[in-house]
């Protein structure tokens, strides 16, 4: 949790205590149902937690902003992002049920009324949100054209609306093949720890 008020100092006392019940709650669920890597776990707030607010680096919403987390697995980055983000909207969406059932436990465990969860497709999901965000889930070449339909045409934000991604590795040839206007932002310019040094957000204006 110390990693989290390091980056994030002016936490208001319930983000707090939310983030908190993460390092309890998603143990305990993992025990269960498999949502982070057994051998991850341990570095629940770092390699995921934080992972997920690198979003929140990059962009401060305006309030009721939307935004669409498309396989969003255990709830990675929507249940983080909408404790920070308490006054914006997220729809949370995976094929995989027993991890959105995961995911909803735990939205509701610590109190989030700003988040609603599909089990299902993003195929299956025709509304329209500001943002679209996620974590690893495809190509970014791939993901573009499932989602484009979810991008709504009026933007609020510094940023036009799209598609916020967190990625890693050797994203040459992948972000080579995207043709829309995008910004690439290394986590290591937001997080000093060297599991950020290989990370980046990747922004595509849709």
């Amino acid at each position: 949790m110390h990693i989290i008020d390091k980056y994030f100092p002016t936490l208001s006392p319930l983000q707090k205590e939310q983030f908190k019940q993460l390092g309890t709650l998603y143990p305990e669920w993992n025990e269960k149902i498999n949502v982070i890597s057994r051998k991850d776990i341990e570095n629940l707030y770092e390699h995921h937690i934080l992972h997920s607010l690198a979003i929140a680096r990059f962009i401060t919403p305006q309030t009721g902003t939307t935004f669409l987390d498309m396989g969003t697995g255990g709830g990675f980055p929507g249940i983080p992002l909408a404790i920070m983000w308490p006054e914006c909207r997220f729809h949370l969406i995976d094929r995989v049920g027993k991890k959105i059932k995961v995911a909803s436990a735990i939205a509701d465990a610590v109190g989030l009324r700003n988040v609603t969860f599909q089990h299902g497709d993003i195929g299956e999901c025709r509304n329209r949100y500001d943002f679209v965000v996620s974590r690893a889930v495809m190509k970014i070449g791939e993901l573009i054209p499932l989602i484009r339909k979810n991008i709504s045409a009026s933007s609020k934000n510094s940023f036009p609306n799209g598609l916020l991604c967190l990625k890693g590795g050797d994203l040459s040839a992948e972000l080579g093949a995207v043709r829309e206007p995008m910004i690439e932002v290394p986590l290591s310019d937001y997080f000093t720890e060297e599991f950020f040094q290989t990370k980046e957000l990747i922004y595509v204006d849709l």
